[in-house]
């Protein structure tokens, strides 16, 4: 009897099959969606760096109460990322994506009309801090997850640098913005870039590849997809018993007080007090937040340079250095004299280790925790592995349907029985011609 003809792919929605024409994966986009937003969301998370000096001059509030409202987001920007983790298991990336815009827009909005201290800290502290909680690190971690079996590590470091160099680019910017037409000037312009972001994720983000008949760049077969919670309750639960039963763990511990320690010395200490800091050595807003610029240009060439060497080496031997290095340029800072060269010499170091602690952080919890790592560490995945996800075993009567890896014009017996040239990459022994063999259409997931 013979065998039935495989059925044909699965027709792919008209945009993906745009950038399918021209030879590019549907995962790259996705990816490049998520870049624009960390990188928007980022710059509203870094604006407190530059409106510290006109709140206090026009509110005459106290630095301490204000550096209170923005510890606020901090505090809720590290607590939403494991229930940031469950919402997009549970509802998608896009709808937690455009919540978390619309929430952080809300809150800048309604900053303009703010006239008490408590105001800053409802809308700067809970408002922006639940919508930055919503992505932080576990977006960029989840896609790259969902979209990518091969260049996880880089595409992960591509990510990450975004979002701490989305906080330091924009202040430039920002800063020249507040000095010249004030503080609310320079917030409409967040404003704006929050809405294009918002109609990128609308228009363009999907949630798995699945969704459009594809499958994650690189792979051969569909992964497996995890059981998640169906009701709400266990839905919001998921993240406490994972962090339970991490907390079992020595590792989880190491990981977390070392993690603690980049969040400190980064978005708590240079991020937010830097600006005010170059201010009492005499050093203007806009050159200060300059300075911050240049940290975010070699942030994004050190953080991708460490996605790319975590899939290489030993995750706990780059920790080591890059915490080593990042406390050792914090050590010669106070001896820069806050000199245009010195503080150029801090920022060309310290931007190189700003967030490069990111891609081993996460390698190390995704081999230490598994499928449950984005639940562990609120803002990290298994996203750093190079190798792709492990497939599920199909039953004996559900094979996959697979088509010959043939040009139309040729057939397999046909290429099988024409030896290959010399030239040819197949004509060593052993290897096998190209059309003898099958795989699943890269249109298929099924």
């Amino acid at each position: 009897m013979e065998n039935p003809l495989p059925a044909p792919p699965a027709p792919t929605p008209r945009l993906p099959a745009f950038f399918a024409r021209r030879g590019i994966h549907y995962g790259w986009v996705v990816a490049a969606v998520t870049f624009l937003t960390m990188l928007v969301t980022a710059g509203a998370v870094g604006a407190p760096g530059v409106l510290m000096g006109p709140l206090e001059r026009e509110f005459g509030w106290a630095t301490a109460d204000i550096s209170s409202g923005f510890a606020i987001r901090l505090v809720l920007f590290g607590l939403m990322g494991p229930f940031a983790a469950a919402f997009m298991n549970r509802f998608g990336l896009r709808p937690v994506a455009t919540v978390a815009l619309s929430l952080i827009g809300l809150g800048v909005f309604g900053s303009f009309f703010m006239t008490k201290v408590w105001h800053l800290m409802l809308l700067w502290g809970v408002v922006v801090g639940f919508g930055t909680g919503l992505t932080a690190m576990v977006l960029g971690a989840t896609v790259a997850t969902r979209w990518f079996a091969q260049r996880r590590g880089l595409v992960l470091g591509l990510l990450t640098a975004s979002t701490a160099t989305g906080q330091l680019v924009f202040l430039p910017l920002l800063a020249h913005l507040t000095d010249t037409l004030g503080w609310r000037t320079a917030l409409s312009l967040v404003l704006t870039m929050l809405l294009v972001a918002a109609v990128a994720v609308l228009t363009l983000l999907r949630d798995r590849p699945s969704d459009i008949g594809l499958l994650p760049y690189g792979a051969t077969q569909p992964p497996a997809n995890p059981a998640h919670p169906t009701t709400l309750k266990a839905m919001l639960a998921s993240p406490l018993l994972a962090l339970r039963d991490a907390s079992k763990s020595a590792t989880f511990w190491v990981l977390f007080a070392t993690f603690f320690v980049c969040g400190a010395s980064t978005n708590g200490l240079v991020q937010t007090h830097f600006v005010s800091l170059c201010g009492d050595y005499g050093m203007a807003a806009v050159t200060a937040a300059g300075m911050l610029a240049l940290i975010g240009v070699f942030d994004f060439i050190g953080t991708v340079a460490s996605g790319w060497l975590s899939d290489r080496f030993d995750s706990r031997w780059l920790l080591f250095w890059y915490y080593g290095l990042r406390g050792l340029s914090l050590l010669y800072l106070p001896f820069s004299d806050f000199s245009f060269y010195g503080l150029s010499i801090f920022a060309v170091f310290y931007g190189l280790d700003w967030v490069a602690t990111v891609p081993p952080t996460v390698k190390l919890t995704a081999d230490r925790f598994g499928d449950r790592a984005n639940l562990a560490s609120g803002g990290s995945s298994p996203a750093t592995s190079s190798a792709p996800p492990r497939p599920p075993m199909a039953p004996a009567s559900a094979a996959p349907s697979t088509r010959p890896i043939c040009p139309p014009s040729s057939s397999p017996a046909s290429s099988a029985s024409s030896p290959p040239s010399p030239s040819s990459p197949f004509a060593s022994a052993g290897r096998r011609w190209p059309c003898d063999v099958t795989r699943p259409h890269p249109m298929r997931t099924s």
